[in-house]
């Protein structure tokens, strides 16, 4: 009886420390596939990225200055001129809010085309992030959680034969 419990007690010790093992070397080949981020940048010192939304896709060019002024402009205009509602003004600066300090000076120039102005500033807003991140590879967990890196792949839904629009009928007639 003393025996068998002993037996019991020694085989359910391999296997924890098998699975104790197999544990620590899951956890080493996690640490080891996570991707390295690199900076991506010019010889210009400027970072690129592309956004989309709906219609629109935006091309953003991001540079941190080391005097002066900072600058964002979207088709040649400030952004306060191209995107002249408050709303669309604060959501294009978002990226900026998340990952910079206060007081840093940057160049930031934007070229956008398509769709309307709820497109075109979810694109440059899209932009902006992932030139961002290229710029700062340690900046891709800070705007990922707040959803800025991710594509809003929703599109207007196409009309059918026999609607109104997309999904409005005419009222059943009975008689």
């Amino acid at each position: 009886m003393l025996q068998d419990n002993i037996v019991s007690v020694a085989a359910a010790s391999e296997e924890n420390s098998i699975s104790a093992q197999a544990v620590e070397a899951s956890e080493k080949s996690v640490e080891q596939e996570a991707p390295k981020r690199e900076k991506k940048v010019d010889k210009l010192g400027r970072s690129y990225g592309t956004g989309r939304r709906k219609e629109s896709v935006a091309r953003v060019w991001f540079k941190k200055s080391s005097s002066g002024e900072s600058s964002f402009t979207v088709n040649g205009k400030t952004v306060d001129e191209y995107f002249t509602r408050a709303f669309y003004n604060l959501d294009v600066k978002t990226p900026l809010n998340v990952s910079l300090a206060e007081g840093e000076v940057y160049h930031i120039m934007s070229t956008v085309k398509g769709g309307g102005l709820t497109g075109q500033c979810g694109a440059v807003r899209h932009g902006l992030s992932r030139a961002l991140v290229n710029f700062d590879p340690e900046l891709h967990i800070s705007l990922k959680k707040k959803g800025l890196l991710t594509r809003d792949s929703r599109k207007v839904e196409r009309k059918k034969y026999g609607h109104l629009k997309a999904r409005k009928v005419t009222q059943y007639s009975k008689r």
